[in-house]
């Protein structure tokens, strides 16, 4: 029952997501919206123990949702004849543009949390 309610609720905050995108007319996909609606639903426990058995059963399951994508890539082989090598591109520059990121990120929120402030430096001296 959990599962389901926490795919309910990805489901509304997806359809929250597209309808804001639309009716905003916003420059960025409605999937986005929905993704940092749901950033903000996870503060609520009402919503973050669901949703949490909910993903941990479709990441269980995540390699059955490939297989349309690996037939709709097989329908458009001519696009990836044609334009295989910008894409190829656009992914590589994407992906180390998204560990870049990643790795700033994460230094950045290791230095914030180890670093003393100076009224822990005091005290301790």
């Amino acid at each position: 029952m959990q599962a389901l309610k926490g795919i309910m609720w990805l489901m509304l905050l997806q359809l929250a997501g597209e309808a804001l995108a639309h009716v905003l007319q916003l420059p960025f996909p409605g999937p986005v919206v929905g993704m940092l609606l749901l950033v903000f639903a996870l503060y609520f426990q009402r919503i973050r123990e669901p949703v949490k058995v909910a993903a941990s059963f479709l990441l269980s399951h995540l390699s059955l949702l490939f297989v349309p994508v690996g037939v709709g890539v097989i329908t458009h082989l001519g696009l990836i004849r044609d334009h295989g090598i910008k894409l190829g591109v656009v992914i590589l520059v994407s992906t180390w543009a998204g560990m870049i990121v990643t790795v700033l990120l994460v230094r950045g929120l290791i230095k914030n949390q180890y670093e003393p402030t100076t009224e822990e430096m005091n005290r301790d001296a």
